[in-house]
């Protein structure tokens, strides 16, 4: 089978899949954790870029936040309680969709958001085969309809959990059972493997092995298919200028228990397997799909911006005591710094039917230029 599909069935099995199991791989005390893990602030700042993003679109009378592998749901519960606090006019506008695939994370998801789902602000959308049917949501499944409604389309580390490809100097990486243990092998790479490694990527040196995104680049079709709105893609990656530089170049981990390991072969279903992002072929695709596809940024350049004008306010709101603050200031130090999330991970924009004025405006994308306030 190909690697793409030996990935699929570790990660996305229904019965022994790592993330159908259980919800219990998320967070410090698990293999890893993101961004909402961190603190509230993350999804405090997103909330104001939303909602920022809601006034670009001419601040309709409802909006759609489509969230893409929301896990357990913190992100999306910050983003909603915050909005409920800060802004309510956004709020009243706002529904929150939550896409998600493994039973085990829609049970948390379902804990975590119980008062939200319950007012019908948020949604629960079951993707695969058999997902039920959200009202007047698009289901999530490759499909071209076009929804009229303004819509936000998240995804939050959701792209690099996708599966890739290997492909080596040898061709596309094969991989058999033999005896009770996976082998591999080697056949011809595709004409759609080589035209993504000429196109996006670089081609491999005798004896290493690149990723090919195959399915990022489908699943970034889907995406597009928002009639009037933004997409935005956070995850760690790279460009295909730092791979021609030579880094990024054979990413395929797996990770399990905060360590990191090259063998995807071990404990299969029990550790989670992932590729940094090529950011360079994902904005393609969205360009490919009708999308206006802004320059990837650092998360540290996006949150630095969306939180410059007040000086991360958001951050330190709820602090009261000296001890609390220097805390937060860690935790919001990991999100934007080198040493933590800031550069690892980058940040891709992407529009369709707004004013290009308006989305180059936006705070997020503007850290640093001159005369902003």
């Amino acid at each position: 089978m190909p690697f793409s599909r030996y990935m699929e069935l570790c990660l996305y099995d229904e019965e022994l899949g790592y993330y159908s199991r259980d919800a219990k791989q998320f967070g410090k005390a698990g293999d890893f954790y993101t961004s909402s893990d961190v603190h509230a602030v993350f999804g405090r700042l997103m909330a104001r870029q939303f909602e920022e993003m809601w006034r670009v679109l001419e601040r309709p009378e409802r909006i759609v936040i489509e969230e893409l592998g929301p896990g357990r749901g913190l992100f999306a519960g910050d983003v909603l309680d915050w909005s409920a606090k800060k802004f309510p006019e956004f709020f009243a506008a706002l529904q929150y969709v939550l896409v998600e695939s493994s039973p085990a994370l829609q049970e948390r998801i379902e804990s975590v958001l119980g008062k939200h789902l319950e007012s019908g602000k948020a949604q629960l959308a079951v993707c695969g085969p058999s997902r039920a049917e959200v009202p007047d949501v698009r289901p999530w499944n490759g499909a071209t309809q076009i929804v009229p409604f303004p819509r936000i389309v998240f995804a939050n580390e959701f792209f690099d959990a996708l599966p890739v490809e290997i492909v080596g100097s040898e061709g596309s990486l094969r991989i058999d059972v033999r005896e009770g243990k996976f082998v591999e092998s080697w056949v011809p790479a595709s004409a759609r493997e080589l035209e993504f490694l000429d196109r996006f990527s670089v081609h491999p040196e005798p004896g290493e092995r690149l990723e090919v995104p195959l399915q990022s680049q489908i699943s970034m079709g889907a995406a597009a298919t928002l009639s009037r709105g933004l997409l935005i893609a956070i995850d760690y990656g790279y460009t295909r200028e730092e791979q021609l530089a030579g880094r990024h170049r054979g990413t395929l981990k797996a990770i399990r228990k905060h360590a990191v390991s090259a063998t995807p072969y071990e404990a299969p279903g029990e550790q989670d397997i992932t590729a940094d992002v090529n950011f360079t072929a994902l904005a393609a695709s969205a360009q490919q799909h009708g999308l206006h596809a802004e320059k990837p940024l650092t998360q540290s350049q996006f949150l630095m911006g969306i939180g410059e004008a007040n000086e991360f306010a958001d951050a330190f709101e709820d602090c009261r005591l000296p001890q609390e603050r220097a805390k937060v200031a860690l935790q919001l130090k990991h999100l934007v710094t080198p040493a933590g999330m800031g550069e690892s991970f980058h940040v891709l924009v992407a529009s369709r039917g707004l004013p290009r004025e308006g989305v180059e405006g936006l705070s997020g994308l503007g850290f640093g230029k001159k005369g902003r306030a």
